[in-house]
């Protein structure tokens, strides 16, 4: 089975901002179950809400599915196969700040089995997306309680 992804939504680390083009992202990338979002913003100023595709269409930020936002580096697994919608409230989805996420239930191809010699090390290539998932989930949850 393939490693987890974790996507940064926009193409970086704080890019959950106005004036990024969040539909030309996500087209270009592949989602697919227990792969996780990444939401890095300005808490103070943004916030991160799941929603249907009504509210997304429409930027509507009330009767949302979940809020998100923690602590401005926010991560978010995608559990099932289906289209994901999440958007900025306080007027920010108006400016562009929503992403569709289409996720498949298929999985990525599986990296090639590791040479003897690594599995030997424990420390093969595909352990990479597990680290950065948790290095992910401990900065949230030091996020947290430092706030």
């Amino acid at each position: 089975m393939a490693e987890a992804e974790v996507h940064y939504v926009g193409g970086g680390k704080d890019n959950w901002a106005p004036n990024v083009n969040f539909s030309e992202w996500s087209i270009h990338e592949h989602f697919y179950v227990g792969d996780w979002l990444y939401f890095g913003y300005d808490k103070n100023t943004y916030n991160v809400l799941e929603v249907n595709k009504t509210s997304y269409e429409k930027c509507i930020e009330t009767d949302f599915i979940s809020n998100i936002t923690r602590g401005g580096r926010d991560v978010f697994e995608l559990t099932e196969p289906r289209s994901y919608y999440f958007l900025s409230g306080r007027g920010f989805c108006w400016q562009g700040m929503k992403v569709a996420i289409k996720v498949e239930n298929a999985s990525r191809p599986s990296p090639s089995p590791p040479s003897p010699k690594s599995a030997a090390s424990g420390l093969g290539c595909n352990n990479n997306g597990r680290i950065q998932v948790l290095l992910l989930i401990s900065a949230l949850v030091l996020s947290f309680f430092n706030h």
